[in-house]
């Protein structure tokens, strides 16, 4: 009987979900025989749709997440899509991309941030400048990437981090403010392959 249920909540869910959102977004891991991304967009009926919050993004995106008017300029894998149903992160990418890589995880209360505001006149955003995340990465709770941050696959962004500058070849263990080397996982790999 529970099987039945949720093959008949997923089919249900399957012709109507594509009504109100990009059908492109409704598939990957979360969607594919899995009820989770379903019952995003179920919630996301209420918040997203009646509610107005992130109403035009065309994916299910929690109503504890700000998405800016930039949402179109945030590439990501489909089976990402629990980035979006977290706590309190901003994507801010008014003038330039945010990459989200493969596998990658964004924590609570994080922020993305593609643009800051001009100091000579706080009206007006500086140019913006891409975030790339790569494949793998893990951004902890409270950080902040800042413009044209780069982070290579498998770096890993310690919890209340300010990220202001790239660290592209990956496989570091980052923290701080601002943010510098903690850990070479690569060496710390190469020691526990030691023992």
């Amino acid at each position: 009987m529970k099987r039945f249920c949720k093959n008949a909540f997923i089919l249900i869910s399957k012709i109507i979900m594509p009504l109100f959102y990009e059908k492109e977004y409704l598939r990957g891991k979360w969607f594919d025989n899995n009820v989770s991304g379903w019952k995003w967009c179920w919630k996301g009926l209420l918040w997203q749709k009646i509610l107005g919050i992130n109403r035009k993004v065309p994916w299910p995106v929690s109503f504890k997440v700000t998405m800016g008017s930039g949402w179109k300029n945030i590439k990501f894998n489909l089976d990402d899509m629990n980035n979006f149903q977290g706590f309190g992160v901003y994507f801010q990418s008014f003038y330039a991309d945010i990459f989200i890589g493969k596998g990658t995880y964004i924590g609570p209360n994080v922020g993305l941030i593609t643009a800051n505001h001009d100091p000579e006149n706080l009206e007006n955003h500086l140019e913006g400048e891409s975030i790339i995340l790569g494949e793998k990465c893990w951004i902890g709770m409270n950080s902040v990437i800042l413009p044209g941050v780069n982070l290579g696959n498998h770096t890993i962004v310690a919890a209340g981090s300010v990220v202001t500058k790239s660290f592209s070849r990956g496989n570091y263990m980052i923290g701080g403010v601002p943010a510098k080397i903690i850990k070479d996982l690569d060496t710390m790999a190469v020691k526990n392959d030691e023992y």
